[in-house]
């Protein structure tokens, strides 16, 4: 991955093709972004009269990456058991919960779903051992698991993680207690997926960001470290996607979905022609190769 791994390392200290080329399960599974993926589809399968189904589909997920994990000789993740033992108890309270329970369960199951996150992440940066650890230390040399930069990038992401679940959390809850209204497309979907989006975005940016930023100030040659116009840039990149989703779904004045798709074009479009003009900035204050 290139996220939480790239930076682990100082700049220019791997070379891809000295490297043997890993399959693409070992990378899917090297990322910690698969271990939130049955809790993505809980999200989306889930609903009223839905709750059994969407945990059920959920654990049989998360049992397969585990399985697979094991079977590939990696080394099961934390992560990976907490989804487990997390949807595990949401089919078994699902299937035995009474005809009020489960009302209760409807209505708050996102809200618990992103709360459980929300514990998990916090609780591994108050142990010192931050999840995405486990996941980093399989794409990158041991020798550098110990280093500073190492550690405090992985504190970093694991910290945006947990912000983003606690920010859905606190949407869903709007909609719930607020609005009283489960269904509704901006807390209930919008707000929540922009929140893990900024946290995927800044997995893939910050890494490469903070290695060539620590190797700068030691002294250290390095590549420049990626400008914060790159991942300003995918942000309002996913502007655009909410106000076609906006149209789409009939989530506001017609007029809050065209200026989110126009402010998000033209926003990303100067992001990416500013981040050039920086790249090339740097291409020509770098001395020539003798």
């Amino acid at each position: 991955m290139a996220g939480v791994d790239g930076a682990a390392e100082p700049a220019g200290t791997r070379d891809a093709s000295d490297e043997p080329p890993r399959a693409l399960v070992d990378r899917v599974l090297a990322n910690p972004i698969t271990g939130f993926l049955p809790w993505i589809v809980l999200a989306v399968i889930e609903g009223p009269g839905r709750i059994a189904l969407a945990s059920a589909v959920a654990l049989g997920l998360s049992v397969l990456f585990l399985v697979v994990e094991v079977a590939r000789g990696s080394s099961p993740k934390a992560l990976s058991f907490v989804d487990v033992v997390a949807f595990g108890a949401f089919l078994v309270g699902a299937l035995v919960a009474s005809p009020g329970t489960t009302t209760w369960l409807e209505t708050w199951f996102g809200e618990i779903a992103n709360i459980v996150l929300v514990v998990f992440v916090f609780a591994s940066l108050a142990i010192r051992k931050p999840f995405t650890l486990q996941y980093a230390k399989e794409e990158t040399p041991e020798e550098y698991w110990d280093s500073p930069i190492f550690l405090r990038v992985n504190d970093v992401i694991t910290a945006v993680w947990g912000l983003a679940f606690l920010g859905a959390a606190i949407a869903g809850w709007y909609g719930d207690a607020v609005l009283h209204s489960n269904n509704n497309l901006w807390t209930g979907w919008v707000l929540q997926i922009f929140a893990s989006l900024i946290a995927v975005a800044f997995t893939e940016w910050y890494p490469d960001y903070a290695t060539a930023r620590s190797l700068e100030a030691a002294g250290l040659p390095t590549d420049p470290p990626p400008p914060v116009e790159d991942f300003l840039a995918q942000l309002t990149t996913y502007l655009i996607i909410i106000g076609i989703i906006s149209l789409v779904f009939d989530g506001g004045p017609t007029a809050l979905g065209v200026g989110l798709i126009v402010v998000g074009g033209v926003a990303t479009g100067a992001l990416r022609k500013r981040s050039a003009q920086v790249a090339a900035e740097r291409a020509a204050a770098s001395p020539e190769p003798s």
